[in-house]
């Protein structure tokens, strides 16, 4: 009997080795796997890390992108090395001689200064939302590597005034300080400023002025129209003039 028992026993014994021996492998089978999902997830978390870096590095280096320039059409507009015109966002500057156009006060002047600012020299652009003009013109905010900002420089001197456009308004409250500065300093366009003091109806959507008589000004809707006595005050507020009705306005200012 003690021997059946003893038998009995050992067989227990064997069992619970067995089984020990069964759960130490599940655990260690378990652990195995735990440590593979784990080790997969920080694959994946490495290789997203990783491609954050590449993007925004590949970003930065775009922005930081440096162009050298070869020709100067006029007070904003240039011709990079690579062929490709760029506009200055933000800014109009008065227009040179062109297809039977007589140049407007301080147009050549604006371009002289652009020139001796960017002509065969590097310059950084900046970008916005708004890519290219209807004429296919690269649109950009331009900084000289001084950390001189071009587009702002121009209506500071009173060489351009601020031109709002949608959807490119990244710099608008800058640029329109510039020009409020060059005013209140009467410099460049802003000189000698002498105007006939008339209405005029500006469109809050488009921040575009018109004379009240024109035609134009008529269709600004009721929500969007706004008045001002002066073109001064339109220029002020941050409104251009638009084409048509308004040709004189180059003619208000005088040089120095």
């Amino acid at each position: 009997m003690e021997k059946e028992d003893e038998s009995e026993m050992a067989i227990q014994g064997s069992n619970t080795k067995y089984l020990k021996t069964i759960k130490h492998k599940l655990r260690s089978a378990a652990t195995s796997s735990f440590d593979v999902r784990r080790w997969m997830l920080d694959v994946r978390c490495s290789v997203f890390l990783i491609f954050l870096v590449i993007f925004a590095t590949a970003k930065d280096v775009s922005a930081e992108s440096w162009y050298s320039v070869k020709w100067v059409n006029d007070g904003d507009t240039i011709v990079l090395t690579n062929g490709k015109r760029v506009r200055y966002i933000g800014v109009n500057a008065p227009e040179i001689d062109h297809h039977n156009h007589r140049a407007q006060p301080f147009g050549y002047e604006a371009r002289t200064f652009n020139k001796k600012m960017v002509l065969n020299r590097k310059i950084r652009l900046e970008f916005d939302q708004e890519d290219h003009d209807r004429y296919g013109r690269r649109l950009a905010y331009i900084f000289l590597p001084d950390g001189t900002f071009l587009n702002e420089n121009l209506l500071q001197i009173g060489y351009a005034y601020f031109l709002f456009k949608k959807p490119n308004l990244k710099y608008n409250q800058r640029l329109l300080k510039a020009q409020r500065e060059a005013m209140k300093a009467e410099r460049g366009l802003w000189n000698n400023w002498n105007e006939r003091k008339r209405p005029y109806a500006g469109n809050r959507n488009s921040r575009r002025f018109h004379l009240d008589s024109c035609a134009s000004a008529g269709k600004i809707k009721r929500k969007n129209r706004v008045r001002f006595p002066t073109g001064w005050e339109a220029f002020k507020a941050g409104y251009a003039p638009a084409g048509g009705c308004i040709k004189e306005f180059w003619s208000y200012g005088s040089k120095d």
